[in-house]
């Protein structure tokens, strides 16, 4: 068989199962190891990986596993991370976090990135910004595994500590606070995608109508060395009135913004506090 016959089969396979025809293109590019201009130079070629491809092919069409799982990498902020089905695969809403929070950042910082996951946030910053003195924590100690590599492989100078949100660190004077905790409520199960459901469930559902996470944050904070002059928070679309309540119940002195994503929902929370 060749290239553009395994093209033709997958992308009918693909619509007869509602799927998006151009998945079959990526997973096809990283089997042949070939950029999008050489891989269109290749169609008439035969397909030696053909068995691989239609296995995954089909294993996408019938459960919906994600492209990123297939090919182990996934791309954020201009950088190639390594994920497994141990972290969540990076959204963009996610990269509107980091350019929010990035204006806002100190040279002399010392930051943390609560429940990092493949480790996307500490790492983007200490690319970004290289004096930064990074810290990140996760419970998981598979998705530590997975964000050590990827800070070695991009030459990232991150701590990584294993504990409950902000435990590990509760003894450092920390200067910012950043964190895409887990906010679906439970009840939200069954509306999530296919591919959403890959996710590891842990870093997905909260208790408390998905705000148990940013309460037990919010206590911690109360209770570390000193005040972060900054926390900054991603959350659900429909959590811009309740976190912030959350906030001002504990610091009412606190300023507090919400910023809405590309698509006009409420995403990004600013917390500030005075020196």
């Amino acid at each position: 068989m060749t290239v553009k016959e395994a093209r033709k089969w997958a992308s009918s396979f693909l619509e007869k199962y509602g799927r998006e025809p151009r998945v079959a293109d990526l997973l096809m590019q990283h089997l042949l190891r070939v950029d999008l201009a050489d891989f269109l130079l290749v169609q008439q070629e035969k397909f030696e990986e053909w068995k691989t491809f239609e296995k995954w092919v089909r294993e996408h069409a019938e459960t919906g596993k994600p492209l990123e799982h297939f090919t182990g990498q996934a791309e954020f902020y201009s950088r190639t991370f390594r994920v497994t089905e141990h972290v969540l695969i990076p959204r963009p809403e996610t990269e509107e976090l980091i350019e929010a929070v990035k204006p806002l950042l100190l040279g002399s910082d010392v930051v943390v990135d609560v429940g990092t996951g493949s480790g996307i946030i500490p790492i983007t910053f200490k690319k970004e910004l290289p004096e930064l003195r990074m810290y990140a924590t996760d419970i998981s100690e598979n998705a530590l595994t997975i964000a050590r590599v990827n800070a070695k492989n991009l030459e990232a100078d991150v701590q990584f500590e294993q504990g409950h949100f902000l435990e590990p660190v509760m003894d450092v004077e920390i200067d910012v606070v950043i964190s895409n905790p887990p906010y679906v409520p439970e009840f939200e199960r069954e509306n999530l995608s296919e591919v959403v459901m890959h996710d590891p469930e842990l870093a997905l559902f909260a208790d408390d109508e998905g705000l148990a996470a940013y309460r037990e944050i919010i206590e911690q904070i109360n209770n570390m060395k000193k005040l972060p002059r900054l926390v900054a928070f991603e959350i659900g679309h429909d959590q811009g009135e309740l976190v912030p309540g959350l906030i001002m119940t504990n610091f009412p002195q606190a300023n507090v913004q919400v910023l809405q994503d590309i698509n006009g929902k409420d995403r990004i929370i600013i917390w500030q506090n005075s020196a």
